[in-house]
Order: C-alpha cells, then sequence, then structure tokens
C-alpha cells in the first residue's frame, strides 16, 4: 500500500506514462511503474488517486482526470498598465479545460486557416474551441455550414436575414442562398507562441 508521502512520486510516474503514451497503464503495468507486488496494492493506490481527483473509475474502466495531465499554477496576477512590483505566490493550481471549457461534453476544437476574423483576434493556426448547442446571439463568432461550405464568422441579423461578417476588411459579408447551418459558438481562442 502506498504511503501518504509516496503519492506526488506516484502521481508523477502515472503523469510521464499517460504523457509518453497517450492512455492508462493496465494493472500489470502498474505493478512495474509503482514497483508493487500485488494487484491489490495498485488498486488502493487508484482508490486514493480517484478520492484525489486525479483519476476516475467506472466499474472497471479507469480513465485519467485533467487535473493528472494539465494542472498548471496560477501564481499571481501581472499590470498590463504601468509596471508595477510584483511578488510571485502560488494562489492556486487551475486546468486549461476547467478555464477554457464550460461544457465538455458539448465542445470540440478546430484549427483555424485563413484570415477572415484576424481582426478578431482570430489568426490562422489558431485552435477554437467551439459549444456545439450554443445559441448564436448577435455578434457570436460561429462555426457554420453555409451553401455546404463552412466558415467561421460573426453571426447577425437584419430585415433581410442571417448574415455572416467577416472581421477583415478584405473580406464581405455571406448571406445564405440554400442552406444555413450553425454548428457551434467559439468560446475560446488558443494562440501557441
Amino acid at each position: 500500500m502506498a504511503r501518504k508521502t509516496d503519492i506526488p512520486a506516484k502521481v508523477r510516474r502515472l503523469r510521464d506514462f499517460v504523457g509518453r503514451e497517450k492512455r492508462m497503464p493496465g494493472y500489470n503495468e502498474m505493478l512495474e511503474l509503482f514497483e508493487y507486488r500485488s494487484k491489490q496494492a495498485v488498486h488502493s493506490l487508484l482508490l486514493k488517486l480517484v478520492d484525489m481527483g486525479y483519476i476516475s473509475k467506472n466499474g472497471r474502466k479507469i480513465a485519467y482526470t485533467s487535473k493528472l495531465i494539465g494542472d498548471i499554477r496560477l501564481l499571481g496576477t501581472v499590470q498590463a498598465g504601468f509596471p508595477s512590483p510584483a511578488e510571485e505566490e502560488l494562489l492556486d493550481t487551475i486546468t486549461l479545460d476547467e478555464f477554457l471549457i464550460e461544457k465538455p461534453e458539448s465542445t470540440y476544437m478546430l484549427r483555424v486557416t485563413g484570415d477572415s476574423m484576424i481582426d478578431a483576434g482570430i489568426h490562422p493556426g489558431d485552435m477554437v474551441l467551439v459549444e456545439k448547442d450554443a445559441r448564436p446571439g448577435k455578434n457570436s463568432i460561429v462555426i457554420a455550414q453555409v451553401d455546404g461550405e463552412w466558415t467561421i464568422k460573426y453571426f447577425n441579423r437584419d430585415r433581410l436575414g442571417i448574415r455572416l461578417d467577416p472581421a477583415n476588411s478584405k473580406y464581405s459579408s455571406i448571406r445564405p442562398k440554400d442552406s444555413l447551418e450553425i454548428a457551434g459558438v467559439v468560446r475560446s481562442v488558443i494562440r501557441k507562441y
């Protein structure tokens, strides 16, 4: 059975395995990974990790959580105006999933190509998180299929009906001729520098 002081080391080993293999280890792999001799010891550790939120267990199925793979330390704040003295202070740990995604069951991610939304801060290569069951409001950024073609644009209505507007003056607004399907509302943009 794992002593309490062993838990951080076990979590690190499990995190390394999941990062490398992109899956949870099986019980036999966990025997070696955690240097245990019995599957009962592995089972006891897994129950502790479930209680701590690092993994979830549904019957015989074990899955890692975002806490295991995505914790990021929130250290404080930074001034965006004039520089000011700052001290590093651990405020909390957060996962990007929890921070960016309100409804994981109805959220998916797309990579952006093209520059029609550049003035909205969405650049080619960015990833957008899209909530598929959300209703678009005025100026919501949506993923839409217009007359068989997919696009990302602002959603608007006027006296002529629905209009999809770009965020780049090089492009014109789009009005559906035959069909329009709103596939979701953009909730977050992710850019890697």
